[in-house]
């Protein structure tokens, strides 16, 4: 029997305080009028957002690129705390049906950080090291960084 991995071999992070208390970078993340307006990374859209949050809903985020080219991300909840915690992971589908290609599990928390600013953090888990690796060449930090971004100036608007 293999050795397990070690955790931080299998995650990547990003972290960010955010102007705006829990309760809106929280709804950002699910209300899908909200999460259509910052979800991709520019010049990318989401045009679909199909959110059930509550754990077992499902989700059905569609992002399109700027050649027309629409991904398809699909995915369950896992564990809903409002105004906290978000954990998702593409392992399933819609009905608990196990995906074809698992690639992560997403952990999403938000924390009070003070002054109405939140302490948001992303921790994406991985199934196998060189899917980690593949989601970093990817450019993980730069794009989940940008949505970060594009996510506080929403949240931040007056």
């Amino acid at each position: 029997m293999n050795p397990p991995t070690s955790p931080d071999k299998l995650e990547l992070t990003l972290s960010r305080i955010i102007n705006a208390p829990c309760e809106k970078v929280y709804r950002a993340w699910t209300d899908s009028e909200l999460l259509k307006q910052w979800f991709a990374p520019a010049p990318y859209t989401t045009p679909v957002a199909k959110l059930d949050v509550r754990p077992g809903g499902a989700n059905l985020i569609v992002m399109r690129g700027p050649d027309g080219v629409d991904m398809h991300n699909r995915g369950v909840y896992l564990e809903v705390i409002p105004n906290q915690r978000l954990v998702f992971t593409d392992a399933y589908t819609e009905a608990w049906q196990p995906s074809e290609h698992p690639f992560m599990t997403v952990i999403l928390t938000f924390e009070d950080a003070g002054n109405s600013q939140t302490k948001y953090t992303v921790r994406v888990r991985h199934w196998t090291v060189a899917d980690c690796q593949k989601h970093e060449q990817m450019g993980f930090h730069q794009g989940w960084g940008q949505c970060a971004d594009q996510l506080a100036a929403l949240v931040t608007k007056g």
